[in-house]
Protein backbone atom coordinates (compact mmCIF):
# COMPACT_ATOMS: atom_id res chain seq x y z
CA UNK A 1 0.00 0.00 0.00
CA UNK A 2 0.98 3.63 -0.54
CA UNK A 3 1.47 6.25 1.49
CA UNK A 4 -1.23 9.16 0.89
CA UNK A 5 0.21 12.29 -1.29
CA UNK A 6 0.56 14.74 0.93
CA UNK A 7 -0.05 17.01 -2.47
CA UNK A 8 -2.98 15.43 -3.29
CA UNK A 9 -6.36 17.27 -2.13
CA UNK A 10 -8.28 15.19 0.93
CA UNK A 11 -11.55 13.38 -0.54
CA UNK A 12 -14.55 14.82 0.13
CA UNK A 13 -18.20 14.13 -0.98
CA UNK A 14 -21.09 15.98 -2.46
CA UNK A 15 -23.09 17.88 0.80
CA UNK A 16 -26.34 17.57 1.65
CA UNK A 17 -28.47 19.20 1.61
CA UNK A 18 -27.29 19.96 -1.79
CA UNK A 19 -26.45 23.32 -2.76
CA UNK A 20 -23.91 25.01 -4.72
CA UNK A 21 -20.67 26.57 -3.01
CA UNK A 22 -19.71 30.18 -3.21
CA UNK A 23 -18.01 29.83 -6.40
CA UNK A 24 -21.48 28.36 -7.90
CA UNK A 25 -19.95 24.85 -8.34
CA UNK A 26 -21.64 22.21 -6.24
CA UNK A 27 -20.40 22.03 -2.28
CA UNK A 28 -18.68 19.37 -0.99
CA UNK A 29 -18.10 17.69 3.36
CA UNK A 30 -15.19 16.74 4.47
CA UNK A 31 -15.88 12.78 4.92
CA UNK A 32 -16.85 13.44 8.71
CA UNK A 33 -19.20 16.16 7.89
CA UNK A 34 -20.36 13.26 5.25
CA UNK A 35 -20.94 10.74 7.54
CA UNK A 36 -23.66 13.17 9.76
CA UNK A 37 -24.73 13.72 6.50
CA UNK A 38 -25.83 9.91 5.49
CA UNK A 39 -26.63 9.78 9.01
CA UNK A 40 -29.30 12.62 8.98
CA UNK A 41 -30.67 11.59 5.60
CA UNK A 42 -31.23 7.79 7.32
CA UNK A 43 -32.79 9.27 10.27
CA UNK A 44 -35.15 11.77 8.14
CA UNK A 45 -36.57 9.65 5.48
CA UNK A 46 -39.66 7.65 5.62
CA UNK A 47 -40.43 4.28 4.07
CA UNK A 48 -41.62 4.65 0.67
CA UNK A 49 -40.44 8.22 0.27
CA UNK A 50 -36.95 7.30 -2.25
CA UNK A 51 -39.07 5.80 -5.15
CA UNK A 52 -36.07 3.73 -6.36
CA UNK A 53 -35.35 2.21 -2.30
CA UNK A 54 -38.30 1.89 -1.24
CA UNK A 55 -37.20 0.55 2.45
CA UNK A 56 -34.97 3.63 2.83
CA UNK A 57 -35.59 5.41 6.06
CA UNK A 58 -36.78 5.34 9.80
CA UNK A 59 -39.91 7.00 9.67
CA UNK A 60 -38.79 8.84 13.03
CA UNK A 61 -41.13 11.98 11.74
CA UNK A 62 -44.14 9.75 12.44
CA UNK A 63 -43.97 9.55 15.98
CA UNK A 64 -44.26 13.53 16.68
CA UNK A 65 -47.86 12.02 15.73
CA UNK A 66 -48.04 8.89 17.97
CA UNK A 67 -49.15 8.87 21.66
CA UNK A 68 -45.13 8.86 23.27
CA UNK A 69 -44.63 6.10 25.53
CA UNK A 70 -41.75 4.66 26.79
CA UNK A 71 -42.52 0.99 24.87
CA UNK A 72 -43.04 2.63 21.57
CA UNK A 73 -39.62 4.86 22.20
CA UNK A 74 -37.83 1.46 22.77
CA UNK A 75 -39.15 -0.02 19.80
CA UNK A 76 -38.45 3.13 17.61
CA UNK A 77 -34.66 2.84 19.37
CA UNK A 78 -34.11 -0.63 18.13
CA UNK A 79 -35.37 -0.09 14.90
CA UNK A 80 -33.29 3.36 14.09
CA UNK A 81 -30.30 1.10 15.63
CA UNK A 82 -31.11 -1.73 12.80
CA UNK A 83 -31.04 0.87 10.05
CA UNK A 84 -28.61 2.89 11.13
CA UNK A 85 -26.31 -0.99 11.05
CA UNK A 86 -28.14 -2.15 7.64
CA UNK A 87 -27.32 1.69 5.94
CA UNK A 88 -24.42 2.48 7.41
CA UNK A 89 -22.29 -0.29 9.33
CA UNK A 90 -19.61 0.11 7.25
CA UNK A 91 -19.03 3.22 7.93
CA UNK A 92 -20.06 3.36 11.60
CA UNK A 93 -20.57 2.04 14.93
CA UNK A 94 -23.76 2.88 17.01
CA UNK A 95 -22.02 3.22 20.59
CA UNK A 96 -25.03 5.18 22.29
CA UNK A 97 -28.68 5.97 20.72
CA UNK A 98 -31.43 8.11 22.65
CA UNK A 99 -34.76 9.57 21.45
CA UNK A 100 -37.20 11.95 22.17
CA UNK A 101 -40.52 13.63 21.01
CA UNK A 102 -41.91 16.54 22.42
CA UNK A 103 -44.68 19.01 20.21
CA UNK A 104 -43.61 18.67 16.53
CA UNK A 105 -39.66 17.52 17.31
CA UNK A 106 -38.05 14.92 17.61
CA UNK A 107 -34.35 14.51 18.90
CA UNK A 108 -32.01 12.01 18.41
CA UNK A 109 -28.88 12.04 20.94
CA UNK A 110 -25.94 9.61 18.93
CA UNK A 111 -23.06 8.28 20.06
CA UNK A 112 -20.93 6.55 17.20
CA UNK A 113 -17.05 5.25 16.05
CA UNK A 114 -16.28 6.30 12.86
CA UNK A 115 -14.48 3.11 11.82
CA UNK A 116 -12.43 5.53 8.82
CA UNK A 117 -10.65 7.66 11.26
CA UNK A 118 -11.27 5.45 14.65
CA UNK A 119 -13.07 9.07 15.94
CA UNK A 120 -15.91 8.74 18.63
CA UNK A 121 -18.41 10.96 17.70
CA UNK A 122 -21.54 12.74 19.70
CA UNK A 123 -24.34 14.29 17.17
CA UNK A 124 -27.86 15.40 18.07
CA UNK A 125 -30.15 15.51 15.04
CA UNK A 126 -33.62 17.26 15.28
CA UNK A 127 -36.17 16.95 12.70
CA UNK A 128 -39.57 18.35 12.62
CA UNK A 129 -42.70 17.68 11.38
CA UNK A 130 -44.04 19.49 8.01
Amino acid sequence: MRPPNPHTRPRSDIAFPFHADRRGRTAHARPAEHVHDLIEQLLFTSPGERVMRPDFGCGLLDLVFAPAGPELVSTLELSVQAALQRRLGDLIEVVSLDIAADDDTVRVQLSYLVRATGTVREDLFEGRAA
